[in-house]
């Protein structure tokens, strides 16, 4: 995934494309509004609202006038119209600064998941069956009821089916980033779902790193 970063202070921008790198994502920054504005191909936009040419809001308006690229708002203003006016503007997350890189990467995830437009049907892994638009779960034609956070670890794990999904990974986007509590919730709810969709073999643990997505004929 390629973020844009748009922040004029050094002190900020230099940590923040650094943490943002060594998550995995290739990163372009910039430092003023005009610079982001020329930027095309990028997949999701952090921007600060305290840029040295153009106001934050005008850039927020412009890009969201011009595409549909996900943003993401990282500023120190926390004041709630502030929040309001940036939602409005067309932003899809408002983050108050000073904020964790993990809290910050697992916005991003959420944000882009929330963007990326679902299949018309449902989604397919071997006999199993995901209906994202009406959250409906099935195995071999049998429809499952599932709490929501079991629905949500699922979908999860079937974004890319076959690949390994971290515990940390998991209780950020299932759960909260700012999640306190025993991250024992998570193997309760995995043995429930296991449970639910009738074979172990659907949700492979991985020690020591966290879950996959297998498949069951």
């Amino acid at each position: 995934m390629h973020l844009l970063v748009v922040e004029d202070d050094e002190a900020i921008a230099v940590p923040l494309v650094r943490g943002l790198e060594r998550s995995g994502y290739e990163v372009t920054r910039v430092a003023t509004g005009r610079e982001a504005l020329d930027v095309d191909g990028v997949d999701l936009v952090l921007l600060d609202l305290g840029l040295p040419d153009l106001d934050g809001y005008e850039v927020c308006r412009r890009l969201r006038a011009a595409s549909g690229v996900p943003i993401i708002v990282v500023t120190a203003r926390g004041d709630e119209g502030d929040r309001v006016l940036g939602l409005e503007l067309g932003a899809d997350d408002y983050v108050v600064k000073p904020f964790g890189i993990r809290e910050l990467v697992a916005r991003v995830r959420a944000v882009f998941r929330r963007a990326v437009v679902e299949p018309a049907g449902p989604q397919r892994v071997g006999a199993l069956e995901i209906d994202r638009r009406t959250r409906r779960v099935s195995v071999a034609g049998r429809e499952l009821a599932l709490a929501p956070k079991e629905y949500e670890l699922l979908a999860l794990l079937a974004d890319d089916a076959g690949a390994v999904v971290s515990r940390n990974q998991i209780m950020e986007e299932v759960w909260d980033p700012h999640w306190y509590g025993p991250t024992k919730t998570l193997d309760v709810h995995v043995a429930s779902l296991r449970r639910k969709l009738g074979d172990p073999r659907w949700i492979e643990t991985v020690r020591g790193v966290g879950f996959r997505l297998g498949t069951v004929p």
